[in-house]
């Protein structure tokens, strides 16, 4: 064979191997560019634990959290997963939705009724907890300070209980007749115990009573309770807010326009569905800030180091739909202090 000859088959030859070496290649990134698609980036996890509304309405608290994460980037199914549990009205049931949410492994847990709260805290050490509180965190044991809660519980405080003297001012001033007032009340409840008593020191510079009206928690009769109000001369509801409550809060709202009791409540939730009003801190400025914990903590901040909000403003809200069905007029001094009215 000829040197020209050999050289032509040489180049040929090397010329095959590469081409072989390139469609290899080209073979092999087909193959995994695909594999490679079927693994996106692992979506963080939030286990949300609701005290009010189901898993067919959700209400109105979740909806403002989803809204303030969504106002971050944050879009459900897309570049988050949000697990929401309900209580439905049943405290007992913490305990066990904690404990399948920690066993999810969420990345995070956003707890509201005192009892969701303190279930998570005794279910993990670890897993980031952003709470929306009613009450004094401090005072329930759930945090070190305000300032530098420790541990990793951190959130919000909606400083319900320290409202109780001003709401019933409020309400005095709003309504001046009541002279007997009806408060619902879940039975053996130590934190509904302590509201209670806490409302009941309020009233002595009213000249109010008080009449306990209790809620067994299970299977609770609201009927026999507005029988008890009007045997006892009740002549205006308070209703203690708690997962109990506010998941019937739309029967609350019914009797008492049947019974023609004004009403006052801790959230605005109730009024929204037919109570006369309420002086509580913003329901929808609360859940939105809670998304702005969880955001914080995804991008690596610690519980610990993030100082527990309190609120910058209280909402008074008046339902005068409500207020005309009962025969209540609401005094123009008052009606010029309202945040929120509905007509």
């Amino acid at each position: 064979m000829g040197e020209d000859v050999k050289k032509k088959v040489a180049v040929f030859t090397l010329c095959a191997m590469l081409y072989a070496l390139n469609f290899l290649g080209a073979l092999l990134f087909a193959l995994c560019g695909p594999a490679q698609a079927q693994q996106p980036a692992k979506l963080p996890r939030i286990g949300y634990l609701s005290g009010t509304g189901d898993s067919n309405n959700s209400g109105p608290q979740i909806e403002a959290f989803r809204k303030g994460l969504r106002d971050l980037g944050y879009i459900e199914g897309k570049n988050i997963v949000v697990e929401y549990r309900y209580l439905e009205g049943k405290q007992d049931r913490s305990r066990s939705l904690v404990t399948g949410l920690v066993r999810a492994n969420v990345d995070v847990l956003v707890a509201v009724p005192s009892p969701a709260i303190r279930a998570a805290k005794q279910a993990t050490k670890t897993i980031p907890i952003v709470m929306v509180t009613n009450a004094d965190p401090v005072a329930d044991g759930l945090i070190d300070s305000l300032a530098q809660p420790g541990g990793n519980i951190t959130g919000l405080t909606r400083l319900t209980r320290d409202l109780n003297g001003k709401r019933l001012e409020v309400f005095k001033e709003t309504v001046p007749t009541i002279s007997r007032v009806g408060v619902l009340v879940e039975a053996h409840s130590t934190s509904g115990g302590i509201h209670l008593a806490e409302y009941e020191f309020a009233t002595r510079a009213l000249k109010i009573r008080l009449q306990s009206l209790e809620l067994q928690r299970e299977a609770p009769d609201f009927v026999k309770a507005f029988q008890a109000a009007a045997k006892g001369g009740v002549n205006a509801l308070i209703t203690i807010s708690n997962a109990l409550t506010i998941f019937h809060r739309h029967q609350i709202a019914e009797l008492a326009i049947k019974n023609r009791l004004p009403s006052m409540y801790e959230a605005s939730d109730y009024i929204e569905v037919g109570g006369l009003m309420s002086y509580s801190a913003n329901d929808a400025e609360s859940f939105r800030r809670a998304a702005t914990y969880v955001d914080k903590i995804l991008k690596g901040a610690k519980p610990a180091d993030l100082p527990v909000e309190q609120p910058k403003k209280f909402e008074l809200a008046i339902n005068l739909k409500t207020a005309k069905q009962i025969g209540v007029t609401i005094p123009p001094n008052v009606l010029a202090r309202a945040d929120r009215v509905i007509k």
